[in-house]
């Protein structure tokens, strides 16, 4: 008896959001994208009852809040990260062919969307729990205590609950939005909240236009003709670093997501229709990368719990104020700002080996996870080719065959995965080195510009489908 037939009683009852059935109109799917994300904006101001204040503690996804998309101090503690890290734990069984599930078989679809949430429920016990119970991450209040007579253990537990709804929440948006929306509920909270913060960095209190107003009416004295001039222009109250790196994100994703191979296509038994199927450069999108930069923050979030309960030996990890100076932990921290290596105290060759391993991991681990999301999200060359074949299309030249098809997909597909994720993880590197507008990690705005690129793209399609009710058999 194996692990699938043991655990069908329990994965297939699993809680889920009913599928539609049939064509769901545009202006629907409109109303329950916005209508969630309206919820979500709620819930990042719903503030945990139990908290001494709403910025108690110590905030231990720091630089990773924004790719996590949650709220510090709210039911939204833990974002999109419970999600994200069953999503690495399943992809990594997956291409170990660990799991022995096949997609296209509706049972094992079951299987493996009810095995999905309940690695999601573990998740946010694991990352739920120490948050609560060890250190002083999040405090209970001792007035909240006193008053309900249960004590700070009973807090902590009552913390704890108001976590765990939020992280459940998050997971039915996410697929609220996946089934009844447009585009993905994770992309759709990673927009929210970057965009958010980067409108508060150009228009907050002392931010980029409120420091140029000091500038300009001489509030802030500037001698450009000094090097320390230049460098307050440049990295200081000037932003110029920040600004430049913010456009050009802007500017080499959208022409990133314009770069592609097409491959010609026909209609079998329709004389004259034609396509072309697009092989992007980021064929696999920057969701990977939410992947890679997760995992980088369950590393330093194990890092931080250890060295508050037990204590790190040097060479493993040495802590400042919450964050890693010295020790393993510290190479394995991303660069997040220019501070971390223009002003940082270590040693220049320390610094620089912080980098390659930054780098290194986001190259690599870009590239493995792109080709891991491309398999499991049925963008393969076997899948894209039976998906041509089923919606009646062939490639001139060649017999309408999946097979053959799939040949000629494999000739483009898996290098384009590759270099596409590897491109976009030195990308996210650089950006964070350079500094962004509003203090924004440089993945978060990379995540931001592509996802609202493909959010576009999906929205003009389902435009097109309402107006062309054939396109809908085409797209299937």
């Amino acid at each position: 008896m194996g692990w699938k037939e043991t655990a069908e009683p329990v994965l297939t009852r699993m809680p889920s959001v009913r599928q539609p059935e049939g064509h769901i109109p545009f202006r629907r799917k409109l109303g329950w994208t916005l209508g969630v994300l309206v919820l979500y904006f709620f819930l990042t101001n719903v503030y945990l009852y139990g908290l001494p204040s709403p910025n108690a503690g110590t905030d231990l996804f720091g630089q990773f809040r924004t790719i996590l998309a949650g709220g510090r101090g709210t039911v939204l503690q833990l974002g999109i990260g419970p999600i994200v890290t069953a999503s690495i734990v399943l992809q990594l069984l997956g291409g170990a062919n660990l799991l022995g599930l096949d997609t296209n078989d509706p049972r094992d679809q079951v299987l493996y969307q009810g095995l999905q949430k309940f690695l999601v429920l573990v998740m946010i016990c694991l990352t739920g729990l120490p948050m609560v119970f060890a250190g002083n991450y999040l405090p209970a209040s001792q007035q909240v205590a006193a008053s309900l007579g249960i004590g700070i253990v009973g807090v902590k537990w009552l913390l704890f609950a108001q976590i765990f709804v939020g992280g459940v929440l998050v997971l039915f948006m996410d697929e609220v939005i996946s089934k009844w929306g447009v585009g993905s509920g994770i992309g759709l909270f990673i927009v929210a909240g970057v965009s958010q913060q980067l409108i508060g960095g150009f228009f907050g209190g002392d931010q980029f236009f409120a420091d140029w107003f000091a500038i300009v009416t001489g509030a802030i004295e500037v001698s450009p003709l000094t090097g320390e001039g230049i460098q307050t222009l440049l990295f200081g109250p000037g932003h110029l670093v920040a600004l430049f790196t913010t456009v050009l994100i802007f500017v080499v994703v959208v022409y990133a997501e314009s770069v592609r191979v097409e491959i010609p296509l026909s209609h079998a038994r329709v004389k004259g229709a034609r396509g072309r199927f697009p092989v992007k450069l980021i064929y696999a999108s920057v969701l990977p990368m939410i992947l890679v930069r997760a995992l980088q923050a369950n590393i330093q979030f194990l890092g931080q719990i250890l060295n508050s309960q037990v204590g790190l030996p040097a060479w493993l990890g040495v802590y400042s104020s919450g964050q890693p100076v010295g020790g393993l932990f510290y190479y394995l921290a991303p660069i997040y700002s220019p501070n971390a290596w223009l002003g940082a105290s270590q040693a220049a060759w320390q610094v620089a080996l912080r980098i390659g391993v930054d780098l290194t991991f986001m190259v690599v681990g870009g590239a493995i996870f792109a080709v891991f999301w491309v398999e499991t999200a049925d963008m393969g060359p076997e899948a894209t080719a039976k998906q041509i074949q089923n919606s009646g299309m062939q490639i001139p030249g060649f017999r309408q065959n999946p097979g053959v098809i799939e040949k000629v997909m494999e000739r483009y597909i898996p290098q384009v995965t590759i270099i596409g994720g590897a491109l976009v993880g030195a990308l996210a590197v650089g950006a964070n080195m350079m500094g962004t507008i509003g203090q924004v990690s440089g993945t978060g705005l990379l995540l931001t510009v592509s996802i609202t690129y493909k959010l576009y793209e999906e929205i003009a399609e389902e435009q097109l489908m309402e107006m062309h009710p054939m396109m809908r058999q085409m797209f299937g």
